[in-house]
């Protein structure tokens, strides 16, 4: 009786030091989920929901700080990072570049025309040589394989900014703008219409773990694949969210908060372009998409967008949130950054999520 009466004591003793610190129970163990530093980022799979949250809280917070309190936060002073391209972008270039000189620290941009990924130069010794002359890789890259052998070699992080299986900084900059529009997370419905691509795999490992729910329409012989949808049911049964998967726009768009969609044809997939419009007629959302959605249905995509895939009326609304989410890939890609290099703590409040 009296060991329990202790351990009674000791419980009241930390609860009423988490209050004084004007932390909830939630804040306290996100705030606990700082061992970040060092980890590399090639899934989102391999990060839990506190994890996933804590990110998100951190690029918030970042964004508050600089964005809108005007504050200079040098926290990569003295880092480099190595970023290696071997497929353009706009958005992941950009982001991580001015993302990582505006914390203080040195990009350095390389393509397929400077560093020839396991054609003049293996990918283990790339790893080791790049480990010894940086402090974090982002690779943008065709195959993930690439991503796992830079990752079991190096000793530094190593971040996946786009491979054929996952997309995972475009997921957090998504969830970042959903978070910001609705004010929290848990119990939104998306709706993902079109190719079971990369990004899709990449929402499918996230958004239970935020309690999101999940309705997906893919053509037939599109979908995503099979082991990342046995992994999505298992999340969305531990977390108590709903995963649908159907061959049906309007079904998947029925009672949804967000509707999302992507290219169709990714680079590397120009060949396939004639056969894939045809497959896809029916998946472009409009405003009769909508029709069956919530009332505050928006509207999301990871850029860049052809016609086919979205009207102008529904991509140039007030629904679309496209450009503040391509914004947000900013603010999520240096959360990421900073949380892999650092033991930065968040300064403002634990959003709401």
């Amino acid at each position: 009786m009296s060991a329990l009466l202790s351990a009674n004591k000791t419980v009241f003793k930390c609860l009423t030091a988490l209050s004084s610190r004007g932390l909830s129970i939630g804040a306290a163990s996100l705030q606990g989920s700082g061992h970040l530093k060092g980890r590399s980022c090639l899934t989102l799979k391999d990060f839990s929901s506190e994890e996933i949250k804590r990110l998100l809280w951190v690029s918030g917070d970042l964004k508050h700080r600089i964005k809108h309190e005007k504050q200079y936060l040098p926290l990569l002073q003295g880092k480099s990072i190595a970023m290696i391209f071997e497929k353009r972008s706009t958005r992941t270039r950009m982001s991580t570049e001015t993302g990582f000189a505006l914390l203080g620290g040195h990009p350095c941009f390389l393509t397929s025309q400077d560093i020839h990924l396991g054609v003049n130069e293996s990918s283990t010794d790339t790893a080791r040589v790049l480990s010894g002359l940086c402090d974090i890789v982002l690779a943008r890259v065709y195959s993930h394989s690439i991503l796992e052998e830079l990752e079991k070699e190096a000793s530094i992080p190593i971040i996946n900014g786009l491979s054929d299986l996952y997309h995972p900084i475009q997921i957090l900059a998504d969830f970042l703008t959903l978070q910001e529009h609705y004010g929290s997370l848990s119990g939104l419905t998306v709706s993902w219409i079109g190719d079971g691509n990369n990004v899709l795999h990449s929402f499918m490992m996230t958004a239970a773990k935020l309690g999101v729910h999940l309705r997906i329409a893919t053509p037939k012989g599109y979908e995503p694949d099979r082991s990342v949808i046995q992994e999505a049911q298992r999340l969305s049964k531990e977390h108590g969210t709903q995963l649908v998967l159907t061959s049906d726009p309007m079904e998947a768009a029925h009672g949804s908060n967000v509707l999302v969609t992507d290219t169709w044809v990714s680079m590397g997939q120009e060949e396939e372009k004639k056969k894939r419009l045809k497959d896809f007629k029916g998946y472009q959302i409009t405003m009769q998409t909508g029709s069956v959605a919530k009332p505050d249905w928006s509207f999301l995509h990871c850029l860049p967008r052809k016609m086919e895939e979205v009207d102008d009326q529904v991509f140039y609304s007030s629904r679309s949130l496209v450009f503040p989410e391509a914004e947000n890939r900013k603010w999520t890609i240096m959360g990421l950054m900073v949380s892999l290099l650092t033991d930065y703590a968040p300064q403002i409040p634990m959003p709401k999520f």
